[in-house]
């Protein structure tokens, strides 16, 4: 697995940019089976930061009704990737 194919996107939520501002942590939704070490060699070589540490969630999809029938989005992972104190990450460079 290549580390440019861990990091889906970054998470850009009201509650996660409280806890960027808060705690220097930033949510990035990830593959599903990428562990919390892929994650942080992933951070750290794509943004040149340094990260203290790595927590995980895995949400479950959804069961969505289509006319009669059901059907269920898929489960996905996300990430709240702690940086070091004085450093950030820009998400909007070059914009």
């Amino acid at each position: 697995m290549h580390l440019e194919q861990v990091l889906i996107k970054p998470l850009l939520t009201e509650k996660s940019s409280i806890e960027t501002e808060k705690t220097n942590r930033y949510v990035f939704t990830v593959l599903l089976k990428a562990n919390k070490y892929q994650i942080k060699q992933a951070v750290e070589s794509l943004f040149d930061v340094k990260v203290v540490n790595v927590r995980t969630a895995i949400l479950p999809g959804k069961v969505k009704r289509a006319g009669k029938t059901t059907k269920k989005s898929s489960s996905w992972k996300k990430a709240y990737v702690k940086i070091q104190d004085g450093q950030k990450i820009e998400l909007f460079k070059g914009i």
